[in-house]
């Protein structure tokens, strides 16, 4: 049973990490700021989500297995609203997506 746990462990820890290195890359891709804070939000909150899971699998009794529940709850319930409180700031303060086709530089 150790053996599966440590493997769910590191598997949702590799995970994690991935989403989070893919979320970073997306800042740098992304053309707007719309799509780029997309990319973010979904990934971080994904990608900490995975992690925090892994290290509940590490430790899985105890005081510190609660804190990391709290802290899994209070980001998945944080993230999403902090990601739209930001496209709602961006968008009344006039800044628009990009619609154009032209930003599109791999495309025909």
């Amino acid at each position: 049973m150790n053996l599966l746990l440590e493997f769910a462990s590191g598997l949702c820890l590799l995970l994690g990490c991935f989403l989070c290195l893919s979320g970073g890359i997306g800042i740098l891709r992304f053309p707007d700021f719309y799509t780029r804070m997309h990319a973010v939000g979904v990934t971080d909150t994904l990608g900490a989500g995975m992690i925090l899971i892994g290290l509940m699998l590490q430790n899985p009794q105890g005081i510190v297995l609660l804190k990391l529940m709290m802290i899994l709850v209070l980001t998945l319930l944080i993230n999403p609203a902090a990601s739209h409180a930001l496209a709602k700031a961006a968008l009344r303060n006039n800044l628009h997506p990009q619609l154009d086709e032209s930003s599109n530089k791999g495309g025909n």
